[in-house]
């Protein structure tokens, strides 16, 4: 049997024994899928990993001992990790795709289908979140675009007549948007990339895959006349 046509085997870590069990036997029902491990916390994920070096690892966040976010770095090296867990704070779903998620389902907004395609797309390289996860990414996105914007004054809804509207004037994105020609979606995530977020993060974001986005940033550095993140980030803000 060759690479493409094996089963993915994937290591199942959480600390509540009938959540690993259902896990297990979920993705074992799928042809295509194969649980060659459990583990109940980030060390013994960690252990079964360099045993049994997975396609895919699927982590809790929060365990006893050596929890979810203190194993992932380490992971990471080894097999895509996803992970899956009740925890839908924005702060964690953001730190665990800093350190290098593929994917983050909370539990109750996927169904054991779309756990199984989840696991496929992140055995593939394609992230997937689901809509809480994916919230937090926006939410972090648009923190970024917002920090050093200077709010304008408090006004009533009364207060908005065609005078005010005759002042708008386009954004900064909107204007380099045509200064580079750049299509809409490529100023969308040419605008991502300026908030600081990488390619696997973005496409999560815009629901493409990675080498999608890598396509869009090589005629974004083309249109840019740039090549890095630094040199096209600085052009489409206005300060090079």
């Amino acid at each position: 049997m060759t690479d493409a046509t094996r089963p993915l085997r994937v290591v199942v870590a959480d600390d509540n024994p009938v959540i690993r069990a259902g896990l297990t036997a979920v993705l074992s029902a799928a042809d295509d899928l194969t649980v060659v491990a459990e583990a109940e916390d980030g060390r013994a994920a960690c252990e079964a990993a360099l045993r049994h070096r997975p396609d895919v690892i699927l982590l809790d966040v929060r365990m006893p001992g050596v929890d979810g976010i203190a194993a992932l770095p380490h992971l990471v090296r080894v097999a895509p990790v996803m992970m899956l867990t009740y925890s839908d704070e924005t702060a964690l779903v953001q730190e665990a795709v800093r350190l290098g998620a593929g994917g983050y389902l909370v539990h109750g907004e996927f169904t054991t289908q779309q756990l199984t395609e989840a696991v496929r797309d992140v055995g593939r390289g394609r992230p997937h979140f689901t809509p809480t996860a994916t919230n937090a990414l926006l939410a972090h996105v648009r923190g970024n675009a917002t920090a050093h914007t200077k709010p304008e004054p408090s006004a009533t809804r009364g207060d908005f007549t065609a005078r005010h509207l005759s002042q708008l004037q386009p954004s900064m994105g909107q204007s380099s948007q045509s200064r580079f020609q750049l299509s809409g979606r490529e100023a969308e995530i040419m605008d991502l990339i300026a908030s600081g977020m990488n390619n696997q993060q973005i496409a999560a974001v815009c629901f493409i895959s990675e080498k999608t986005v890598k396509n869009h940033i090589n005629r974004i550095f083309a249109k840019l006349h740039a090549t890095t993140r630094a040199q096209a980030t600085a052009k489409w803000l206005g300060v090079a």
